[in-house]
């Protein structure tokens, strides 16, 4: 399976939070916070049971239920990041974060979010790719100071159009690949640690409308994204010794 179709995947399976005799404006308040969580949030009425509680299901099939007072008990916490302890246990079945027009900064911000657990947590590997060496080349200083670290592995991968960025600390991967040119993506395997785990795989439809794609901490996803890249690509040197390194770009610092 593609990342392009990780992420088909993902846009297909949204989830539906029902609330049951919501109070004025819990519907609104509860479709803000998860905008961005690809889950459409529903009202419904019951003669049976309590007032504004929250059933999660996807079709016909249910996830969980969960008072909307306790999901709503601290919403500046509600709000979707790579830190999940704080959140109502509802957000456990809520493992994939879709987005629509991220822009380029947006892209850097929620990179960064996943570049710094690594950074903190110090070992395992980081798998990230930016489609093109100019891309990657105002990262250089972030992904040497990550790949310093010395049980950490950094892997870089990137379509080789023109000038590749001289590589050093870490693993640069060169493939003519489709995949890699329209794909934005990062992967931290967590060291193993399943709590840990996070990744973010994004695609660039057209040049200049913004990427599709979402976040997960969902520990068998973002092993298959993690195994996927190292099986698929091959590996140039750091040193930029590897088979393809005169396949008709140069090696600049």
């Amino acid at each position: 399976m593609s990342l392009s179709e990780l992420i088909s995947g993902v846009a297909a399976s949204e989830r539906t939070l029902t609330v049951f005799n919501p109070t004025p404006g819990v519907v609104g308040r509860l479709a803000e916070h998860f905008a961005d969580r690809n889950v459409s949030v529903v009202s419904a009425s019951s003669d049976e049971g309590p007032s504004n509680y929250a059933v999660l299901g996807t079709g016909d099939e249910f996830h969980t239920a969960v008072s909307v007072d306790d999901l709503l008990a601290h919403p500046e916490d509600v709000e979707p990041g790579f830190e999940r302890d704080s959140y109502a246990p509802i957000l456990d079945h809520l493992d994939e974060t879709l987005f629509t027009s991220y822009d380029r900064q947006q892209m850097l911000n929620a990179t960064r979010e996943i570049e710094d657990r690594a950074w903190r947590v110090g070992a395992g590997e980081l798998h990230s790719g930016f489609q093109s060496g100019g891309n990657l080349r105002p990262q250089l200083e972030t992904y040497r100071r990550l790949g310093g670290r010395d049980d950490l592995s950094v892997h870089a991968y990137i379509y080789p159009n023109g000038e590749v960025p001289q590589a050093d600390q870490f693993q640069l991967h060169l493939a003519r690949s489709d995949e890699i040119r329209r794909s934005w993506f990062v992967a931290y395997d967590g060291n193993g640690v399943g709590d840990y785990k996070c990744a973010l795989v994004a695609e660039e439809t057209e040049p200049g409308f913004g990427f599709t794609g979402f976040w997960t901490y969902d520990p068998p996803t973002v092993d298959y994204i993690v195994n996927h890249l190292v099986s698929s690509y091959s590996i140039i040197e750091s040193d930029g010794s590897g088979d393809d390194a005169d396949d008709g770009y140069q090696l600049t610092a």
